[in-house]
C-alpha cells in the first residue's frame, strides 16, 4: 500500500476548516479503502474529506523518522522538532 501525503490537486486544510468526517480512498481502485478490501493489487490511498474530497495530510511521526523518498524532504528544523516530540513521548 502507498499512502499519498500531499498532491498539488488535493485540498490543503487550514485552521478555518471545520471538517470532521474523514476516510481513506484508494485511487488505484476508485473506491473507499477499508482494511485492504477495496480490490486486488497495489493500493494508492489518500485521505478523503467528506466536504473537500482528497485532502493533504501530515504523515505519521514514525514515517517522518525515515524521510528518504518523501517529497518534499523534511528540513532540519522539521526533523529536529519531530525527534524532540518522539524523545518526549
Amino acid at each position: 500500500m502507498t499512502v499519498i501525503v500531499r498532491d498539488p490537486g488535493f485540498h490543503e486544510p487550514t485552521d478555518e476548516d471545520d471538517c470532521t468526517v474523514f476516510s481513506y480512498f484508494c485511487q488505484a481502485h476508485d473506491r473507499f479503502y477499508q482494511r485492504e478490501a477495496c480490490g486486488e493489487g497495489p493500493h494508492l490511498v489518500a485521505l478523503h474529506c467528506e466536504e473537500h474530497g482528497p485532502e493533504g495530510m501530515w504523515p505519521q511521526p514514525l514515517t517522518l523518522m525515515f524521510p528518504e523518498g518523501f517529497e518534499p524532504p523534511l528540513d532540519k528544523a522539521q526533523l529536529s522538532r519531530l525527534q524532540a516530540e518522539w524523545d518526549a513521548a
